[in-house]
């Protein structure tokens, strides 16, 4: 799955999401006419409404055993060899999120952190602060961004 879960994702987080989809800075072509639609107060109220839904669970897909581990390590460990921080470095515990800044990232479909990661690495995507995915992703191999996403959404999607 290519789209994203916004069940549980933080209000603030998916309110910068969508501005910055209208406003250009994020690529999003499926989004933006939708966006488009809507003015600050319906943004807002999108967002709020999201948030309290409860987060539903991500597919990993199909992958083995050596796949998952060599996720889990990055998203836990990360792989300093490559210089690669760890994902729970800034998404927070159980890659959860931290405020509106770093969304949660476990239980997110695992087609959907592949996609985002490799708009990273290709510099396609950009809003995030001081571009610390965007200089992650570009020491990812695809190897690695394809075992990160799997595990990440093997992972619960709420921490509850």
């Amino acid at each position: 799955e290519s789209w994203p879960r916004l069940a549980g994702l933080d209000a603030d987080y998916m309110a910068k999401q969508l501005h910055d989809i209208k406003e250009g800075s994020r690529e999003a072509p499926t989004m933006m006419p939708f966006v488009n639609m809507l003015d600050d107060q319906q943004i807002a109220d999108v967002s709020a409404y999201y948030s309290q839904l409860p987060a539903t669970q991500g597919d990993g897909g199909d992958v083995d055993e050596a796949v998952l581990a060599r996720g889990e390590q990055l998203a836990l460990r990360g792989d300093w060899d490559e210089y690669i921080v760890s994902c729970k470095s800034c998404h927070g515990p159980g890659n959860q999120g931290v405020g509106s800044t770093f969304p949660g990232i476990a239980g997110q479909h695992a087609g959907y952190i592949e996609n985002q990661l490799r708009a990273w690495q290709e510099g396609r995507r950009a809003n995030d602060p001081q571009n610390l995915m965007g200089a992650i992703a570009q020491r990812m191999s695809d190897e690695d961004i394809t075992a990160v996403a799997a595990w990440l959404a093997t992972q619960p999607a709420t921490d509850e």
